[in-house]
């Protein structure tokens, strides 16, 4: 005999900072055509809790020291789990933000996720992981865990915002209720894409000069700094006014992870750096060029706490010409047509330039459907 616990994010595995989460969990007790309500099992209690898991490098950051005064320990009577239990909690993990709920015969688990806090994020000095996860006892059975993992966006400045005390005049449907709480929760999500909306909407022509010691080499043309994840980063290049001739570009779309200087583990550490996309081409005689680099919805947009930030940016890198990048005639006997081919070798200048840009968070709608996490999660007890 078992009971099969089933956990379902009915909207997908991505949520807002802010949004209400709402997990639908089933308890069947699968029985045989020859079983008999004898052969029935009962759950004891069931208790389900949010958290986030902080993880750090020990090499890269250094956190105060924790209080070691709680104890790690889950008596065999006890009926609820001890959160630092839960987060698997060594001397390098932290549990922030646990909320915490106990239900009888309740099947439904619906928490606000808090507005101020971190987002998902996978760095290589700090990670920050959100799970719910579901404690369980069958009468006169161990207690088993179900984890599950979802993904939390963070769009900064949303907190601040304050609802408008009258209700906006909008189409109802008298014959549905609505709860107040998800009201409040659908109107959060349509602020929240429609801030978005007009942040990433906005373009203006942005002109820079490509130039080293010895003169210019060309200008980049980008028509907006702030894009959403799911979008592509589009740029073009004009070499044609250029007193230098530039032989390749290269143009990758990074990010860049720094710690606060009051948790560096070394005084003026180096950031660490990621790219996400690269594009790169030889542009000899080349008069016009461009690229498009896409944001992967899978990413972090840009963020910004107590003890890491995370900034975007395109780092370009130019290899130029120290000479007049001219051609060579070879020729062959009389009957052979004249062959034009590039020089053997060239004495070259190479330089880099970073340009910020600010990247947001999207519709957590559209981040689930790749998301690597399931809307599904079940175990049996």
């Amino acid at each position: 005999a078992m009971i099969e616990v089933l956990a379902k994010l009915g909207r997908g595995p991505v949520f807002l900072a802010g949004e209400v989460l709402e997990c639908v969990i089933t308890f069947t007790n699968p029985l045989s055509a020859t079983s008999t309500s004898a052969s029935s099992e009962m759950l004891a209690w069931a208790s389900a809790q949010i958290h986030c898991q902080f993880h750090t490098s020990e090499n890269r950051v250094a956190l105060p020291p924790s209080d070691g005064s709680k104890h790690d320990v889950q008596a065999e009577n006890e009926t609820v789990f001890v959160p630092n239990r839960v987060c698997g909690l060594g001397e390098l993990q932290k549990c922030s933000h646990c909320t915490e709920k106990i239900w009888g015969l309740c099947d439904a688990y619906c928490e606000t996720l808090p507005i101020d806090g971190p987002p998902s994020f996978r760095g290589q000095s700090v990670k920050y992981v959100y799970k719910l996860t579901i404690g369980c006892q069958r009468v006169n059975s161990p207690i088993k865990l179900l984890r599950v993992p979802f993904r939390v966006l963070v769009l900064q400045g949303l907190k601040d915002y304050q609802f408008p005390q009258d209700e906006a005049v909008a189409p109802s449907n008298p014959f549905l209720e609505e709860e107040e709480g998800l009201k409040k929760d659908s109107r959060l999500a349509d602020l929240a894409t429609e801030l978005l909306m007009v942040a990433t909407s906005r373009r203006s022509l942005h002109l820079y000069n490509i130039s080293n010691t010895r003169g210019k080499v060309g200008t980049f043309c980008i028509f907006k700094t702030v894009y959403k994840i799911g979008e592509d980063v589009i740029g073009t290049f004009n070499f044609s006014e250029g007193d230098i001739p530039c032989l390749q570009f290269s143009v990758s779309l990074q990010t860049e992870e720094s710690i606060q200087e009051e948790f560096q583990r070394r005084r003026g550490q180096p950031v660490s750096f990621s790219t996400h996309a690269r594009h790169q081409e030889s542009c000899l005689h080349t008069a016009q060029s461009s690229f498009s680099l896409p944001i992967p919805l899978s990413s972090t947009p840009g963020f910004n706490t107590n003890i890491v930030s995370l900034k975007w940016r395109l780092h370009f890198e130019f290899v130029t010409s120290r000479e007049s990048a001219g051609t060579c005639l070879l020729r062959g006997s009389q009957s052979e047509a004249i062959t034009w081919t590039g020089v053997e070798q060239m004495d070259v200048d190479t330089f880099s330039w970073d340009l910020p840009i600010k990247v947001l968070p999207t519709n957590p709608i559209l981040a689930s459907y790749v998301s690597q996490f399931s809307s599904t999660n079940s175990i049996t007890i």
